[in-house]
């Protein structure tokens, strides 16, 4: 009698693939992405003091400028994942590279405060779309073994960006002082709009890439019904003949679910641990950003008021604390293959509490008396390393994973849109507290908000370590725990054994 070997799912054949050519183009793609976001986030940074002189700003405006793109990501992540699950990824991805492009180039134009404001909202629309359209590209069109990894490795693009930022920055401003040392005026009114002019430049560098890639991911298909072009996508992605039929991958019950859906018990445990920690860390992260002058100060090692001078001197700065950010995110593409996303996003939780206590005993100008400069350094550099590898990495990672396809886009940007309302709150909130409590006793605070977001990781864990993502959304995975570290080591060796 014979026996006839029945055929392999799409996601059973993606995870017997290698990594392909398109694979890694997709990857480019989104980590490009990525690092659009990480250097517009930082250059609007460098950019501020000129800005701030050159449309005689007040406290009010300035302070609308630098949280007009977190909000407009709040809005783009919350909005437009639903969309990209109902047009699909591929169209959302060309029309947000559109309004990244427009807004940008509106923002190096801007005529005055309040136009300004408006470009870096759209542009954080922009940004925010980025989240759930990359991360779902990436988990739904890589084998499972390395897809902790990609996503990662496309996220600490970020950093990249950020120190790219960093470094144009510094290059705008010594070439307007070699050319213009007399004239200050010539730098403040032009330097800002052409450090912001460069972030068009690479956003059409990404255009140009998008218009290489025209894949849509199969599984987007396959939760819309239509066999015939998901075989067609999953022909070009694994660059074989591939036929996906409905006894390959059996029609869903629900092919099409609701943003409510997100709320409903199926759902609910995954989107609190997709959300939660992320809004808590960047309630932590994005409060940091106020101390971020004050320790940059210290390793530029500067007293000098002079506006060229100092901001020369925070841009140096900046590129030496970024370079820390991405040892983070390289540590986290080492661990993530060997430890379980929760038991990283715990660790890193509390190594970022740790950081932040030891801030808060550093005492020179964060509380008027001579600096501890081991605890000054230590605390920020353990602070970033810390949270690259852990959460900042996991968040996003797990956002993308714990979700089912017809809905995957829709709970990613929920979780980004989520998180930046927790950027939002550090943002406008921490000074208040810092006013009425201090500078110590909000770090404390800080580092209190750090191990609640690690007890909701443990609270909430769903297990999501090399299974492929059909598996992690079946009845009886919907509300399973993580594995121990324990089981995650005994797992992985079990696996090298084989």
């Amino acid at each position: 009698m014979t026996t006839t070997t029945p055929p392999l799912s799409f996601q059973d054949q993606l995870d017997e693939s290698k990594i392909t050519r398109p694979m890694w183009l997709l990857w480019i793609l989104s980590a490009g992405l990525i690092a659009l976001d990480g250097f517009d986030f930082f250059i609007i940074g460098v950019a501020m003091p000129f800005i701030q002189r050159d449309f005689g700003l007040s406290v009010t405006q300035t302070g609308a400028i630098a949280v007009a793109a977190v909000a407009g990501a709040l809005v783009g992540s919350g909005t437009l994942g639903p969309v990209t699950d109902k047009v699909g990824r591929q169209l959302m991805l060309a029309i947000d590279v559109g309004i990244f492009i427009i807004a940008s180039a509106a923002t190096a134009l801007a005529w005055n405060a309040t136009s300004l404001i408006i470009f870096r909202f759209l542009v954080g629309v922009g940004i925010g779309a980025d989240y759930p359209i990359s991360v779902s590209y990436i988990t739904e069109n890589v084998p499972a073994r390395f897809r902790g990894r990609m996503v990662i490795s496309a996220f600490s693009f970020q950093a990249v960006g950020a120190l790219v930022g960093a470094i144009v920055g510094f290059g705008i401003m010594e070439i307007f002082n070699h050319l213009y040392p007399d004239s200050i005026e010539v730098t403040v009114r032009y330097a800002w709009r052409l450090m912001l002019g460069v972030g068009v430049l690479f956003a059409l560098v990404i255009g140009l890439l998008r218009l290489l890639f025209t894949i849509e991911s199969p599984m987007y298909y396959l939760s819309q019904g239509d066999y015939e072009a998901a075989s067609d996508a999953a022909t070009q992605i694994l660059v074989r003949p591939v036929e996906i039929t409905p006894e390959t991958d059996p029609p869903t019950q629900e092919p099409r679910l609701s943003y409510k859906a997100l709320f409903s018990p199926r759902y609910l445990r995954r989107t609190i641990l997709a959300s939660v920690p992320w809004f808590l860390q960047d309630i932590a992260t994005y409060g940091m950003g106020i101390f971020t002058p004050t320790i940059i100060a210290a390793i530029a090692f500067t007293e000098d008021t002079h506006l060229m001078v100092r901001e020369i001197a925070a841009a140096k700065g900046a590129a030496f604390v970024d370079v820390f950010l991405i040892v983070g995110f390289l540590l986290a593409i080492a661990a993530i293959g060997r430890f379980g996303r929760i038991e990283l996003q715990m660790v890193g939780f509390v190594g970022m509490a740790v950081g932040l206590v030891m801030l808060s005993q550093a005492g020179g100008e964060l509380e008027g008396g001579p600096p501890n400069l081991f605890l000054l350094f230590g605390g920020f550099i353990v602070f970033n390393v810390m949270m690259n590898m852990g959460p900042n990495s996991t968040t996003f990672l797990l956002s993308g994973e714990v979700f089912s396809t017809a809905i995957r886009a829709s709970g990613a940007g929920f979780s980004a849109a989520f998180a930046k309302a927790g950027a939002v709150l550090g943002t406008f909130g921490l000074p208040i507290v810092q006013k009425a409590l201090g500078v110590s006793n909000l770090l404390i605070g800080l580092a209190s908000i750090c191990i609640l977001a690690a007890v909701a990781t443990y609270l909430f864990r769903v297990d999501t370590v090399g299974r492929l993502l059909e598996d992690v959304d079946t009845p009886e995975n919907l509300n399973a725990p993580s594995l121990t570290l324990t089981d995650t080591l005994v797992k992985g060796q079990a696996k090298n054994q084989k």
